[in-house]
């Protein structure tokens, strides 16, 4: 059959409808997956189109992926932290949605206070057990939207559940037929996508999820999870490694909207942002992120990147207030003890820092030679520098017209004598075998010390 494709505009083949294959050996991908090699990147030279979404979009999991690999938020921190993914989302909602867990009492106690801050984004939902109680449990607090699972690869189906694919996709379609006579939105996460016989299992599964919708006429969101990170965002690569051939598969094979298609990625290879960042250019609104990218292993797709790639693609942040991004980390450090790393970017402590003299001489002729963006101005965050031996008289000037806030008129260049006599004095310390940075507070008890108190700690 052919039809008018609404995103090319072209007559396209919609006759590829893909059975269920039951097989009776689970297939695990031993070519690329043997365990006792690095996992290898198939490639077939087969290309899909690009197609970005008119509207993209960010949706948390901080307080269900997130949660789940650090100590158990308090509801009071989970309702700040809510509050400011608030700010920095803007008044257009692009962090979009928010899953919480609803288990325990504590659980129901920070939906409840993220409820009464009466905002509009993020949209609270929900990730549950996939039973008739927990069904019920969302509809009487008023969610709309839940997440269940739906293990989608044959490590799960089979060595996990001890099941068929028939006999799991049975199962899962029972579920989700319990989400909609509770009149909730179920959002399917199919798990381990990226492990998964993707038509032999994930296309002919998804097509009966998307039948029982229209039958319904309840939406489905499908989340794409690439749960162990194997995902790579490369052109030709094959299924099931290929972020850009999952994400149009199911649009093209599956019939999945943009807007109920949504990637969730890990970042053990390296690869979440990137991926993340794919999976919007071939089609899917949603990608779910994580402050900070706190999540299990080494974390989801960071939160705070995909904000800045969002602005990247589309030329504008559309309203959203990155300098959010800082509080959101001082809270992390200050309120709940987190230590971020110090080279994480745009949150870690040495983010926009340089200890380097030729980088700092750059600072000093103009800041853009040596800084990705006007981090003051985005971030709320002055680009600085750290005093060592390999600082130099530049490190020493901008440190001084930075710490100070010294105006253009009142500058110190290298040649200043006070730039000479405190280089002269760091020289020494590390003459005398130390190693590590000094400390601001160090710096300006010298630096008052030889200018006779006309400069002191602001």
């Amino acid at each position: 059959m052919l039809e008018i494709s609404s995103k090319t505009n072209l007559l396209e083949q919609k006759s590829y409808r893909y059975a269920l294959q039951d097989v009776e050996q689970p297939n695990l991908y031993r070519d690329i997956y043997d365990y006792e090699s690095v996992p290898k990147i198939p490639f077939n030279h087969r290309r899909v189109p690009m197609g970005m979404p008119e509207e993209i979009w960010i949706s948390d999991t901080s307080f269900r992926d997130g949660q789940q690999s650090v100590d158990p938020y308090t509801p009071k921190q989970i309702a700040d932290l809510f509050k400011l993914m608030s700010k920095l989302g803007g008044p257009y909602g692009i962090i979009r949605q928010s899953e919480f867990f609803v288990y325990s009492e504590k659980d129901r106690e920070a939906i409840q206070m993220c409820k009464d801050l009466g905002l509009q984004f993020p949209e609270i939902t929900t990730w549950i057990r996939a039973s008739r109680e927990d069904f019920k449990l969302v509809k009487d607090l008023g969610i709309r939207e839940t997440g269940i699972l739906v293990s989608c690869s044959d490590y799960h189906i089979f060595k996990k559940m001890k099941l068929t694919r028939k006999q799991a996709m049975e199962k899962y379609l029972a579920t989700v037929a319990d989400a909609f006579e509770a009149d909730v939105m179920p959002r399917c996460h199919l798990e381990d996508i990226t492990r998964a016989d993707f038509y032999g299992f994930v296309v002919p599964f998804v097509n009966e999820l998307m039948k029982m919708s229209r039958d319904a006429g309840i939406p489905v969101r499908i989340r794409a999870c690439d749960t162990m990170g194997y995902g790579v965002p490369y052109p030709e690569v094959a299924l099931p490694r290929s972020v850009p051939g999952i994400i149009y598969g199911l649009q093209h094979y599956s019939d999945v909207e943009s807007e109920h298609l949504e990637w969730h990625g890990h970042n053990d290879f390296y690869k979440a942002v990137a991926n993340a960042s794919t999976a919007w250019l071939y089609g899917a609104c949603a990608v779910n992120c994580s402050l900070l990218g706190i999540g299990e292993r080494t974390g989801n797709i960071p939160l705070e990147a995909m904000v800045f790639e969002y602005a990247s693609l589309r030329g504008s942040l559309d309203g959203m207030d990155p300098t959010a991004i800082t509080e959101i980390a001082e809270y992390f450090k200050n309120e709940m003890g987190y230590k971020v790393p110090p080279m994480t970017p745009f949150v870690g402590r040495n983010f926009n820092v340089t200890r380097a003299g030729i980088h700092a001489d750059g600072l000093l002729k103009d800041e853009e030679i040596y800084n990705i963006f006007n981090t003051k101005k985005l971030l709320n965050r002055p680009v600085k520098v750290m005093i060592s031996n390999t600082s130099g008289l530049a490190g020493i000037a901008y440190w001084i017209n930075e710490t100070y806030q010294l105006s253009a008129s009142e500058a110190v260049t290298k040649q200043d004598p006070l730039c000479i006599k405190l280089k002269e004095w760091v020289d020494e310390q590390y003459a005398g075998g130390r190693t590590a940075s000094l400390s601001n507070n160090e710096l300006e008890t010298k630096v008052e010390e030889l200018t006779g108190g006309r400069l002191a700690r602001l």
